[in-house]
Parts: C-alpha cells; sequence; structure tokens
C-alpha cells in the first residue's frame, strides 16, 4: 500500500534520514522547532526522535530510552554539556549525545544516532 503525499514548495527544504543505501524522508525541516524534538516512524516501524537544536543543526536518534524501554526520548529536554549537544530523557534524566547516541551518564550505554541530510 502506498501513501499519497502533497507535492513539496518550490524552495522546501526536507529532512532525510539515511536507511541503508536509501534516504528516507522524514519531514519538511519548517515544521521542526529549534530547542524540541517530534518522533518519527521509518517504514520498518522503528521510532527515531528528531530534533532542531537552536543552532539550526538536525538530528535524529533511537526514540527508544533504553533504561526504561520507554518511547520517549523525543519528549526530552535539549542542553549542552562541553559543546556537545544532549536530550535529556524525560524520565530519569540520563542525557544522550544527539551526535553520536553515546550516553554521557554511562559509557556503557548508547543509543543509535542517524545519519540525515538536508535537501
Amino acid at each position: 500500500m502506498t501513501t499519497a503525499r502533497a507535492p513539496l514548495a518550490h524552495g522546501t527544504t526536507t529532512v532525510q534520514l539515511a536507511l541503508g543505501d536509501e534516504w528516507f524522508t522524514l519531514c519538511e525541516r519548517s515544521l521542526l522547532t529549534p530547542g524540541r524534538g517530534v518522533a518519527a516512524l521509518l517504514p520498518d516501524g522503528r521510532q527515531v526522535a528528531v530534533f532542531l537544536d537552536r543552532a539550526g543543526r538536525v538530528y535524529a536518534i533511537d526514540n527508544r530510552d533504553p533504561f526504561t524501554g520507554a518511547y520517549v526520548l523525543s519528549r526530552g529536554l535539549i542542553g549542552s554539556a562541553d559543546g556537545r549537544p544532549f536530550v535529556a530523557s524525560p524520565l530519569l534524566k540520563q542525557r544522550f549525545d544527539l551526535a553520536t547516541g553515546s550516553c554521557l551518564d554511562d559509557d556503557e550505554v548508547a543509543v543509535e544516532a542517524f545519519t540525515l541530510r538536508e535537501r
């Protein structure tokens, strides 16, 4: 089954995520709010948390909090530590580096960080 999508306005920038050797369009960049995250569903059923930081950079990490199993990282608070952008889980407050997915509070834990591009 395919879903019809409205055509994008000329000059609209989209955020795309690398899935294997293909690119999946997540959303129009204009729909992202600086300092906030949104959840997106991938074709394989996984959820990603997509963030636009206040400097205008876009990030995507797994939306599942590995400490609780809840899909909530997109609702976390964005911050930075030593120049590294992170999201703090809204549940237990562990911080995850938005660029690498590594947990800043536990070296043995990480979430997947995804490659993005804007078109």
